[in-house]
């Protein structure tokens, strides 16, 4: 597929998923070089849903493998069907015939999992692998990891190397709970997902919740933006931006008011000890004071509120 860097913000763009020329250049470089990137950044700024963008602007196959403590080959790449094996012993010996290691052994009798159904996948175009909270597994899988990102290739010792038919997207994200390998790094791309500007973060919400109020939108994303000036434990993404703005609009606000905040405020905030020191008549008075300012083109200092 010819590929630029202004058809990948098209692509993405016509999948509701709006995307700045950095990121669109990062991405147009992995596919070209056949390289995986590193998407690292906050909890909610996007990070995964640029891999299921990007599996649907370039209608590929999106294979997911979710991260987690103690993660293994076996949960990840593959694993022998041993009831499979065990049904091919005792069909031959029941027909009294001799069984080769190959008939045990073979591609049949795996079980293929993410890693592996990427590399063997065959589809008209390469598949998008998103290695999902990479940094939740321990370094022995980033060390796993490492044969596959930079030849995508898997020695399978019963078997041999299996190489990929074709080179996959690949995509690797982390929340920086912990600090990532150096050797997973070089063979990989990297981009810092930031949390979007008020004008970015208005244009996503209103593609994404067509029928909001134009005004209440510019005044949410706003808000949010107020929000995360601040030292909050859990700060709120774009996801938690979306649900707010589609509450809002179930609920037909008109402006967001201190009872608005109150009732809706589960949409964003997820924790408690957040809610308790943003959820005071004060402190609700104080924030919106700061959006109404911002919004009236005053330059204020947002931060400190919390």
């Amino acid at each position: 597929m010819p590929i630029s860097i202004e058809l990948i913000q098209q692509l993405l763009n016509d999948q509701n998923y709006i995307v700045d020329r950095p990121l669109a250049l990062t991405l147009y470089l992995a596919w070209s070089l056949g390289k995986p990137v590193l998407l690292e950044g906050d909890a909610g700024v996007g990070k995964t849903e640029v891999a299921k963008a990007m599996a649907r602007a370039l209608n590929s196959e999106l294979i997911r493998l979710q991260c987690y403590e103690g993660i293994d080959a076996s949960q990840a790449l593959y694993e022998w069907n041993f009831a499979r094996q065990i049904f091919t012993i005792r069909l031959s010996e029941s027909e009294g015939s001799r069984i080769g290691v190959d008939s045990i052994y073979n591609k049949e009798n795996l079980i293929k999992r993410p890693l592996l159904s990427a590399l063997l996948s065959d589809g008209d175009t390469p598949p998008v692998l998103l290695i999902d909270e990479i940094d939740r597994a321990d370094e022995e899988f980033e060390a796993f990891l490492l044969e596959i990102l930079s030849d995508f290739q898997v020695t399978i010792p019963e078997i041999g190397t299996i190489k990929a038919k074709k080179v996959p997207l690949v995509l690797l994200t982390s929340n920086r709970t912990r600090e990532l390998n150096d050797a997973l790094k070089r063979r990989c791309l990297y981009f810092w997902v930031e949390y979007p500007s008020r004008e970015r973060e208005y244009e996503i919400v209103t593609t994404k919740v067509g029928g909001l109020n134009r005004q209440l939108a510019k005044e949410i994303c706003t808000f949010m933006w107020v929000l995360r000036q601040n030292d909050l434990l859990k700060k709120p993404g774009i996801a938690e931006t979306l649900d707010w703005a589609m509450a809002l609009e179930l609920l037909e606000g008109g402006e967001l008011t201190q009872q608005v905040i109150r009732e809706t405020l589960p949409c964003i905030i997820k924790c408690r000890d957040d809610l308790e020191r943003i959820n005071t008549s004060e402190k609700l008075t104080e924030i919106l004071q700061k959006v109404y300012d911002v919004l009236n083109g005053k330059v204020v200092d947002c931060s400190g509120l919390l």
